[in-house]
């Protein structure tokens, strides 16, 4: 590649939207590379930019960082991938966005009634928590978290 196909970091972080101490830390991952140049300043290849998107894509679908750069090794790191490429990814993702919707419908169920109460020490809330019985399945918000509420007979 040429010399205008290579972004400083500053050109990086401008197009990109990332601050420099972001792309400095994914480049520390192995999520990104750089070439140095003779006075030891970084050069991204202008691919870099989409797989800065893909990152933030990835990370918008809750992937985490461990979980992209698996994804990313699948794909070519020199050039922009093709769209078989992001279909293999995209399909690999589909089981984990489809996990996410199903989450967050439960939550939303659950939220019904309840106002961000927690669950936690109220004696009486829309998610039945008398006595605050939530707390002996240990911390956090029990029934926002998967736990079962009791049973009105079990109270």
């Amino acid at each position: 590649m040429s010399a205008p196909d290579r972004l400083t970091i500053g050109e990086l972080a401008a197009r990109s939207g990332l601050a420099t101490s972001a792309l400095r830390y994914y480049e520390d991952l192995g999520l990104i590379h750089a070439e140095r140049t003779a006075g030891g300043q970084r050069r991204y290849p202008r691919p870099t930019l989409r797989r800065l998107a893909f990152i933030r894509a990835a990370q918008q679908v809750g992937l985490s960082l461990d979980e992209v750069r698996a994804a990313l090794a699948e794909l070519p790191a020199d050039r922009t991938p093709n769209a078989t490429e992001w279909a293999k990814v995209a399909r690999s993702w589909q089981r984990r966005i489809d996990a996410h919707i199903e989450s967050l419908r439960a939550l939303r169920d659950r939220l019904t009634g309840c106002i961000g109460c927690g669950c936690l020490s109220l004696t009486k809330c829309a998610l039945y928590n008398p006595s605050d019985q939530a707390a002996t399945r240990g911390p956090g918000a029990r029934y926002l978290l998967g736990d079962t509420p009791p049973r009105p007979r079990e109270r």
